[in-house]
């Protein structure tokens, strides 16, 4: 199978070009590896932060669960005192982004500028001090129940940006970057067949100016080696003549 790569000109622009772009894709491998790291470490934290919470909140409702029985042992229903007395939301919730990594987790908290408790006179002919004992150990487990929509909700983006960075890591470590590097292998070899195409045609030329070289000095020699008229012999006269002869 024939290695995958990007149809380009091969020139050395073209591979300077390739090279920047192949520098550019394991910086940005290298800086995706770091992000999923610190993403996964943090949401190992979060795991483990769940799970405390989850075992608090068991023991929390179990004490809650008590104190309400308690509460209904001793003065019995009052939950229409509770309904009349509600005038407001006397427990709130507020909401923040924590980044990390790039990354906006969505935190919730409790907001403690709330106004003051609506059941003083709740209980005040009999348990009083259970209901505010019941009372307490519910908020507590309405905190302890944001806390951990807080972590999970953080848990569940965490698990979907973890997901997409690291198939981002894969695409740039196992697709891109070969890529990228055959093109820069197809693009030295074609140039190197190209200097070597070069070579070959410059030895050609040079060996037909060396014979056209030689071919010139031979033809000076022969012009040098033939007799030259300078214009100075001296013609004989009586020997060019023939006479005829006389007879007396």
């Amino acid at each position: 199978m024939a290695a995958v790569r990007d149809n380009v000109f091969p020139t050395r622009m073209n591979l300077t070009i390739t090279k920047t772009r192949l520098k550019g894709a394991e910086t940005g491998h290298s800086l995706l590896k770091r992000k999923s790291e610190a993403l996964t470490t943090r949401f190992r934290v979060i795991v483990r932060k769940i799970e405390d919470a989850k075992l608090k909140m068991g023991k929390i409702m179990q004490n809650a669960s008590f104190s309400l029985a308690e509460v209904a042992y001793i003065t019995g229903d009052i939950s229409y005192q509770v309904r009349e007395s509600a005038k407001h939301a006397t427990f709130r919730v507020t909401a923040k982004q924590e980044n990390v990594s790039g990354v906006l987790l969505p935190a919730f908290e409790r907001d403690t500028a709330t106004g003051g408790s609506q059941f003083e006179l709740t209980g005040l002919g009999r348990g009083g001090q259970q209901i505010q004992k019941a009372r307490a150990v519910y908020t507590r487990a309405v905190e302890m129940l944001v806390e951990l929509a807080s972590l999970q909700t953080a848990f569940v983006v965490l698990d979907e940006v973890i997901k997409i960075t690291n198939r981002r890591v894969n695409a740039i470590e196992y697709v891109i970057i070969p890529r990228i590097e055959n093109t820069i292998s197809h693009i030295n070899s074609e140039l190197d067949e190209q200097d070597r195409e070069e070579f070959y045609r410059l030895k050609k030329i040079q060996g037909k100016k060396k014979d056209r070289a030689k071919a010139a000095a031979a033809a000076q020699k022969e012009t040098d080696d033939a007799p030259v008229d300078d214009g100075r012999h001296v013609r004989d006269i009586l020997s060019e003549q023939v006479d005829e002869d006389i007879i007396f």
